[in-house]
Parts: structure tokens; C-alpha cells; sequence
């Protein structure tokens, strides 16, 4: 089978992950390699480009090519990435700062203000298909313009985390459209091209990457990207694609009404769409497929949370997993279980790390309401995953307003691991979810986009004929769900109310005055 493997790579927020697959999708390798996120203020979220996501992806093809493959068995190389995050290079493509990551990054609060104020919400809007947030990379690029003049003066082209990748395997600057879709607004949603109208004090049109669908070929692995990671010369790259739509892929979320709910470091969903749908709280993007687009959300704190929770309260289970116990998400979900629905009066808003859709409100602030003497960590934890899975339901509800209910439902990401989790997101949404039998991630997304693109796997219906198979249901409780709908009323009142003093707690917390 030489040069006939498929090679994934995913970049994640806190760990890499590698595969090499047949191009009938089985899994012959995988490599995770763990890495660190770097919080270095209030609000900002960075990776260093050379050390995590260039690193990653050397070590990963080293790992996966040490015993039994080599370079020359590998026919087509494809990679994703956290995003849409922005990275400025210089003229010989070396990073000049650190990567500013995706929406948990919330620095760019003033320039989102001041270009809603200097072009106006509605042109913004019809333009790029959703409303400025901290997920909208153009913002982003002004405050590097604002902040780090001399930075910016030096920047030859701007990336994202995947096409820095591609760069430096290929020598080219290109950018999917799917991970494209995210620079509003220097983007057109309809034609899915970069356009100027607003780009004046954002960015020159130059420092732009070209775009293509994450189905092309860029090129082939140069001399010198081959040293570093073992692959041959030559070897066909992909124009890569953003971690979320190649998780999607991983699937089977190919056809209108398909969504997909990836339960990782954050929570994000894709439903593929067959035309834009723009709704200021969700995302229309273009999908990494030609000829399709898709409604996009994520709420900023999922995994994020749980480890925050298990990091912080949960010393006694790492104790035990350390010893040769149980995983301590795992013990954490035990304890969890041993609480009923509601959490006995308890409400967490899960709004950590700000959240995105649909409040898109990078000041609001995490809660837990309702406490007593009578709760436990067990309450604790369950109203975590209860205030995710409240989270999820507010996102249903949104694209239910905007006529684009999703018809299908497939879990995926390390949360997916989490069977009560899942079934507490089924139950206070009373939405039945599908479970893949191999819930792999975005790498294997990426090997089946690496082999659609040369040929190697046949068309897109292999997908779903030999890469993918569903083997769970998950089907809601309706006495749970008739029981959660009462806390979720809580919920949606209690982050109203208390908008104001998240808000000035926000504030504070970044060390500046109350207003």
C-alpha cells in the first residue's frame, strides 16, 4: 500500500492529536501529544505557533511514522486546527508574536465596539453573515494594528493556526473558506471571497492569504518540511480546515439539517445548511465542502469547565486516578449521578470564560445560584454539566427561531466519553443524539478531506458506506425533561437579571474601575 495512507493532523487547545488511515478508513495509527495554553492576561488566550502548533505536528509525525510506515507510504497529508485564530509571519513566514486563539481570546472588545460604531450592525452584518464577536478575527487584527504597531508593520501575510501549518509544509499562504469565514468582516458569507469594503483600517488586502476549499491541493511537503517530519518530498497537502468542521466531517455531518455537537475544551456545534442563514446570534459560515454552508455556534467554557472543576475541586479523584484508580472524570461522573435532575435546586451558568453564541457576551461571568448547606460537590458537578447542557438547549432554541431546526444530532469529541453528560444535554433539550462507533476527532476528518482531495478515497458517499458507523441512540427522558425545564426557566431569567453585575464583575476582575 505505498503512498497510498492518509495522514490527519488536528491542533487542538490542549492537545494534538495524529492519525494514518487506509483509505477505507481504518485506523492503522494514532498518536496524542499534551500541550499547554498560555492565559497571559485577563481575556487572551495564546499559543506559541512554532513550539505547539508546528512542534505538535512534527512530534505527531515522527510518533506515527517510527516503527512500521515511513514518509514514502503516506499518499496525501491534510491538518485542522483550533480556530479561526490569527497569526501575524514575516516575509520569510516566521511568527512574530505568539497565535491569539479563537473565541475564548476576548482582547478585542473595543475594536468590535468601534467598527460597529464606524460602519454600523447592519452593513457588518449583511456582509459577513453574523454579528461581530470575540470569534470574528477581524477585530483582532485591528487590535495587533492598535496595540503592537511595530508588529504589524513587519507582517507579511496573516494566518490561522491550520494554514501556518500548510505554510510550513508547503511555502504557500492560503486559507480554506470555512476558517475564511470567521475574518469578518473582510469576508463576503455569500461568495465566500475576501472583500474591502470595510478592510481600510483593519488590514491591507495583501497581507491576506489565498483561499481554497479545504478539498484542494495546496502543494507538496518541501525539502526541508520533509527533514523535519519524516515525510516525503512531494507528498500532496490539503488546504486544511478549522478543528470543529473537520470533527463534523469525522462523522459523517455532511448533508443540510446534519449537526454536529463536539463536546470538547469548548462546546461547539455545526448544522450544515445548502445556503447561508445569517441570525446575529449564531455563525453562517461556508462549510469545508464546495456548495455548502452551515449555521455555527460555541459556547466558551465545556471541557474547559469540567477540567477547571476537576483541577480545582476534584484533587481527591486525580489523587485516586494517580494510584492506579478510576479516570477522575469518570469518578467525578459517578458522584454526579448519585444527584437527580435539577440538582436539588441548584443552577450553574456555565459562562467561565465569557460565552459566545447565542448571548455573545464576552463579559458575562460563570454562577452557581441557589446554594445551600445540603449541597456537595456531587451537586456541584452535576449542575456543571447541567448548566452546559442548558447551554446547548439555548443554542437549539436559537436556530429553531430561525427556521433551521436540525434534523440529526451526532456526538463527538472527548466529552462524548461522558455518557451521563450526553444524556443530560438529550434530556433538558428532549433532543435525541446519535453516537459514533469510533468518536476518533477531527484527525480522522482530516485523513478522509486529505484522500477525497487526491483521488485516493473515491467520492464523498464513502463517508457514510465505510469510514462512519452509528451505533448508539440516545433518546431524551421525558420525566427529566419535564423536570429540567424548570431550571432552565431559572437559567435564562437568572443571566438577565444578573447581566449588570457580571458585567461590572468583569470589570473588576481585569482590574479596572467599575462603571
Amino acid at each position: 500500500m505505498a503512498g497510498e495512507l492518509l495522514l490527519g493532523v488536528d491542533i487542538g487547545t490542549y492537545s494534538s492529536k495524529g492519525v494514518l488511515c487506509t483509505p477505507a478508513g481504518e485506523v492503522l495509527a494514532s498518536e496524542t501529544i499534551e500541550h499547554g495554553l498560555s492565559l497571559p492576561r485577563p481575556g487572551w488566550a495564546e499559543h506559541d505557533a512554532d513550539e505547539i502548533w508546528w512542534g505538535d505536528f512534527v512530534g505527531l509525525c515522527r510518533a506515527l511514522l517510527r516503527d512500521r510506515y515511513s514518509g514514502a507510504d503516506v499518499g496525501a497529508v491534510a491538518v485542522s486546527a483550533i480556530g479561526a485564530c490569527m497569526l501575524p509571519v514575516d516575509a520569510a513566514g516566521r511568527p512574530l508574536r505568539p497565535g491569539i486563539l479563537y473565541g475564548i481570546d476576548t482582547r478585542a472588545t473595543e475594536e468590535i465596539a468601534w467598527l460597529t460604531r464606524e460602519f454600523g450592525e447592519a452593513p457588518l452584518f449583511d456582509l459577513g453573515g453574523m454579528a461581530l464577536t470575540s470569534q470574528a478575527i477581524g477585530p483582532k487584527i485591528l487590535w495587533l494594528r492598535r496595540h503592537e504597531p511595530e508588529v504589524y508593520a513587519r507582517t507579511a501575510k496573516i494566518l490561522s493556526a491550520s494554514s501556518y501549518l500548510v505554510l510550513r509544509l508547503t511555502g504557500e499562504a492560503v486559507m480554506d473558506r470555512h476558517t475564511a469565514s470567521y475574518y469578518n468582516p473582510l469576508v463576503d458569507v455569500r461568495a465566500l471571497e475576501w472583500d474591502n469594503r470595510f478592510a481600510e483600517p483593519i488590514v491591507e488586502p495583501d497581507k491576506l492569504p489565498r483561499l481554497l476549499w479545504s478539498t484542494e491541493i495546496v502543494g507538496g511537503v518541501t525539502a526541508a518540511a520533509a527533514a523535519e517530519t519524516g515525510l516525503a518530498p512531494g507528498t500532496p497537502v490539503t488546504a486544511g480546515t478549522i478543528d470543529a468542521a473537520a470533527e463534523a466531517i469525522s462523522v459523517g455531518v455532511v448533508e443540510p439539517g446534519d449537526m454536529m455537537v463536539m463536546y470538547g475544551t469548548t462546546l461547539f456545534f455545526i448544522q450544515v445548511t445548502d445556503r447561508p442563514v445569517p441570525d446575529p446570534r449564531m455563525w453562517a459560515t461556508g462549510y469545508c465542502l464546495p456548495g455548502l454552508y452551515d449555521i455555527a455556534g460555541g459556547m466558551s467554557a465545556a471541557g474547559g469547565l469540567t477540567r477547571w472543576f476537576r483541577d480545582q475541586l476534584g484533587t481527591e479523584e486525580i489523587a485516586a486516578e494517580g494510584r492506579g484508580g478510576p479516570n477522575a472524570y469518570a469518578a467525578l461522573a459517578d458522584l454526579a449521578a448519585t444527584v437527580p435532575p435539577g440538582s436539588d435546586g441548584l443552577v450553574c451558568l456555565p459562562y467561565f470564560a465569557g460565552e459566545r453564541t447565542p448571548i455573545n457576551d464576552p463579559d458575562a461571568r460563570g454562577v452557581f445560584a441557589g446554594l445551600t448547606l445540603s449541597h456537595t460537590r456531587a451537586h456541584l458537578y452535576r449542575a456543571v454539566l447541567e448548566g452546559t447542557a442548558f447551554g446547548v438547549r439555548h443554542n437549539l432554541e436559537a436556530m429553531a427561531e430561525m427556521g433551521a431546526s436540525p434534523r440529526r444530532l451526532v456526538a463527538v469529541g472527548g466529552g462524548a466519553k461522558n455518557r451521563l453528560w450526553l444524556q443530560i444535554v438529550s434530556d433538558a433539550g428532549g433532543v435525541a443524539q446519535t453516537v459514533p462507533e469510533r468518536t476518533i476527532g477531527a484527525s480522522f476528518g482530516d485523513a478522509f478531506l486529505a484522500g477525497l482531495a487526491t483521488g485516493l478515497v473515491p467520492d464523498l458517499g464513502a463517508l457514510t458506506r465505510d469510514w462512519v458507523r452509528i451505533t448508539t441512540t440516545l433518546e431524551p427522558d421525558v420525566e427529566a425533561h419535564r423536570r429540567y425545564d424548570a431550571s432552565y426557566r431559572v437559567y435564562r431569567d437568572l443571566y438577565e437579571a444578573a447581566k449588570e453585575h457580571l458585567h461590572a464583575l468583569a470589570r473588576l476582575g481585569s482590574g479596572l474601575p467599575d462603571a
